[in-house]
This record gives C-alpha cells, structure tokens and sequence, in this order.
C-alpha cells in the first residue's frame, strides 16, 4: 500500500503529510502535483490524500476551484474503480464541492476562524478511517479553519445515518457529543463523513497533526493503523491458473 498526495496552489499540510506517512508511519508516500490528469501508478490497494490548506486562495468558495483542477477528475475516476480517498480540511471541502462526498462545509456558526485542539467521537468502526480506534476513546487533534461547518439537507442527513456513513462527531474529552464542543456549529456535530461505497473520506480536524508524541499527541496513528489494516484486507488477489 503506498500513499499519494495532491498538491494545489496553497496546500499547506502537503508536506506534513507527507512526513506524517513516510517518516513517522513507514509508508512509500509521493506528491501528485495538480495538473496531472492520471494516477497511472495507483492501484485499489492505494490512498490518495488531499491535504488541507487554502487551494486557490480559497477564492469563490473552500475548494471550489480546486475541484475543477485536471488532477481531480483522475482522483474521481479512481475513487470509482474502488480506490480510497481522504479530504482534510481543505481536502474534505474540495471533495464535497467535487461531488465526490455528501453535503458541504459552510462558514463557521460565529463567522470566525478557528484554531483549537478538539476531541472526535467515533460514531462507526465500520471504516477503513476508524477500524483500530479503541472502542470508547475520545481522539485529540487540531481544528483549523474558517469554513468547517458541515451541512446537508434532512433527507442526506436521512441517507448518512441508514447507510452509517457519519464517522465522527465533535466531543467533550470524555467524549459525549454535546452543543457545547460543537466549535463550528456543523449539524448533529459532525466532523467528518465517507460515501456509501466507503471508500471515500472526508474530515474537518487534522490528523496529521496528531500523530506524533513532539506534537503533543498521536491519536492521528489511530487512523493510519486503520488504513494499513482495512485496505490490504479487502483487495482481491487474482486467481492463479
């Protein structure tokens, strides 16, 4: 399993991200430059990641630019032949505006940009994001943005809770999910959601940020020992003869 990671003009976490896979969780990692239009060396057994920052300046709207860079119609096309996605921040933004993952990321309840260590719920180990999270523990990691609101309709809403693609939610430390740690203001608390087919992700907080002890913590490994874990599990060998 090896790792690729787009970069727009403006990412910003591209390269701890890819210090986050490569140095600290051992795994080949390579930057995909956003004018590209294939993914020729990516196979369903492979992640792409689109990393947070301000892709485009964050002109129009968070990642309303960046959905129509050529390199997105190959992460598309590859998310369709089966391969895994993650949106961070940013990435998350850019999937939703790229039709990619359900809903879209709004300005902040109080209209401010914010930046604070938050703590996540896990609302479904049924993913190849949550697999190895401890059942029970409350993940510490970074929030930071201006447009982290998430909303959908009520009839998405209706979707993402049958199909049980809602995979975190804002919450106290002990984590209980009430109005009070909901920091942006997102509906039902919700931090970060897949696609019904689970193989696309997305998320406000940063785990990248989280996954080492220098850092303050690693409650990120959580999700990257998900990955290595789920993927490898469910991709099918050809049958030989």
């Amino acid at each position: 399993m090896k790792f690729g990671v787009i970069v727009f003009p403006g990412s910003n976490c591209d390269d701890d991200m890819i210090h986050v896979l490569g140095e600290v969780m051992g795994h080949p990692v390579e930057k995909i430059w956003h004018k590209e239009s294939e993914l020729p060396d990516f196979g369903s057994e492979d992640v792409i990641i689109v990393p947070g920052g301000f892709s485009y300046g964050d002109y129009l709207r968070a990642g309303a630019l960046a959905k129509l860079s050529p390199v997105m119609q190959a992460v598309g096309a590859f998310a369709r032949q089966g391969g895994h996605v993650i949106g961070i921040c940013n990435g998350f933004q850019v999937l939703c505006e790229a039709g990619l993952l359900p809903g879209a990321l709004l300005r902040n309840r109080d209209q401010q940009f914010i930046s604070r260590v938050c703590h996540l719920a896990t609302v479904t180990h049924d993913s190849a994001l949550t697999s190895k999270i401890p059942h029970g523990k409350a993940l510490a990691m970074p929030m930071a943005h201006a447009e982290g609101r998430y909303y959908c309709d009520a009839e998405t809403l209706a979707a993402l809770k049958e199909n049980d693609q809602i995979i975190f939610r804002y919450a106290s430390p002990e984590g209980e999910v009430t109005d009070e740690y909901n920091w942006n203001g997102s509906v039902e608390s919700i931090a970060g959601v897949c696609n019904r087919d689970r193989n696309v992700y997305g998320m406000m907080p940063h785990p990248e940020r989280a996954s080492e002890d220098i850092l303050g913590g690693d409650d990120g490994q959580h999700l990257w020992r998900s990955l290595a874990s789920w993927i490898p599990s469910r991709v099918v060998s050809p049958v030989e003869g």
